[in-house]
């Protein structure tokens, strides 16, 4: 009798835990990025960063508003493409996810932060550098990276003053993000003292640049820029070798990847490739980077390539937000988010400004030696 008993008192037990559990809120958190096409491995990259936010964030067992929470991702591939990004956002809308970490392009994320903003749904995005990102008024719209107008006007000023560039070529890829980060590497250049020789362009999709490369090769440049990413930035380091142009190579976060010097294919020279990446730490703040670096290796078995750090720490600001309003609607936690202020990341301190940059952003300068990246400085 009491064997039947003890079943009865444990099926019982189960039936509330499992009725607890049913009452557990759900919080949907979406992320976007190229998971396909030519950067996938930093779309990739995003998206494992938001999966060990996630998977952290429920091994802490939080509750908000007295609810215990499950966070779920929904993952989405804009393949870097505006068209394909904005209906993945709008697929997020109507999945009704309470917050997106996203997208990884300026040129996605700009015309998807409409979509959300007219949800009402918060938008951090961990890369997305083009000012005009932050630009439209949308109350929604957030970023935990420098813009191009610091990282490309520090690169420009850096090309004169460190680098001693006397001509100096510029190309973009014609992205959002591309052609941004070229403006404003060519006025961070130009207010330093420095002398552009040419500006040429390219797309994002682009092998061959023997036309652009040969016409500015007459020029002499000592230095070149790029305003793209490092899957067409590989390519034309190959061909700046073949066409015998021993400059510098600069670019910003795009081409500062683990990825380079296997789409360079061995033609990069030691110290060559000066690139800079929005955000940085330093002192103290570093051993949390590193940490996390080991940790996702160990979980994931490959190496951080830029951006994973910054979709951790979006993915955990949007979640500290929603504990500290006591909810997880959008209307409701949206105002404490954008007071955040003095949030301890592993990319460092985040507090946003009333725009929704992020305030005092770091960006780190790096080359490349033997293959690898190598640090030079981290920049205010």
């Amino acid at each position: 009798m009491q064997v039947k008993l003890n079943v009865v008192v444990g099926a019982v037990a189960a039936l509330l835990s499992g009725a607890a559990m049913s009452q557990d809120m759900v919080v949907k958190i979406g992320h976007v990025g190229p998971t396909s096409g030519q950067i996938a491995h930093l779309g990739k990259d995003n998206e494992l960063g938001a999966r060990l936010a996630i998977e952290d964030l429920n091994a802490k067992g939080l509750s908000i508003g007295g609810k215990k929470v499950k966070f779920e991702l929904l993952a989405e591939d804009d393949a870097g493409d505006p068209k394909q990004g904005t209906a993945a956002a709008q697929k997020l809308v109507d999945a009704k996810v309470n917050g997106v970490v996203g997208h990884l392009n300026s040129g996605t994320s700009i015309p998807a932060s409409k979509v959300y903003s007219d949800a009402g749904i918060p938008q951090i995005s961990p890369s997305a550098t083009n000012p005009k990102f932050t630009r439209n008024g949308y109350k929604t719209t957030f970023r935990v990276v420098a813009d191009d107008v610091h990282l490309g006007g520090t690169l420009g000023k850096y090309s004169v003053k460190e680098l001693h560039g006397k001509s100096i070529a510029v190309i973009d890829d014609r992205t959002a993000y591309g052609q941004g980060v070229a403006d404003e590497f060519e006025k961070g250049v130009k207010g330093a003292g420095g002398k552009v020789v040419g500006r040429e362009f390219t797309n994002d999709k682009a092998t061959d640049f023997t036309a652009i490369l040969t016409s500015l090769k007459s020029k002499k440049p000592d230095v070149v820029f790029f305003g793209g990413m490092d899957a067409v930035a590989g390519p034309m380091l190959r061909q700046m070798k073949q066409l015998g142009i021993e400059a510098k190579f600069m670019g910003g976060d795009g081409i500062c990847t683990g990825e380079l010097p296997k789409l360079a294919a061995g033609t990069m020279g030691d110290g060559q490739v000066v690139c800079a990446e929005a955000g940085g730490v330093e002192g103290e703040a570093k051993k949390s980077m590193d940490d996390f670096k080991a940790k996702f290796k160990s979980k994931f078995n490959v190496d951080v390539q830029i951006y994973a750090p910054y979709v951790y720490d979006a993915v955990n600001v949007m979640a500290a937000a929603m504990v500290k309003a006591g909810s997880a609607e959008p209307a409701k936690y949206l105002p404490v988010l954008a007071k955040t202020a003095g949030y301890k990341g592993v990319t460092g301190v985040i507090s946003f400004d009333e725009k929704g940059d992020i305030k005092n952003g770091a960006l780190t300068l790096y080359t490349y030696k033997g293959g690898a990246r190598e640090q030079l400085a981290v920049v205010r």
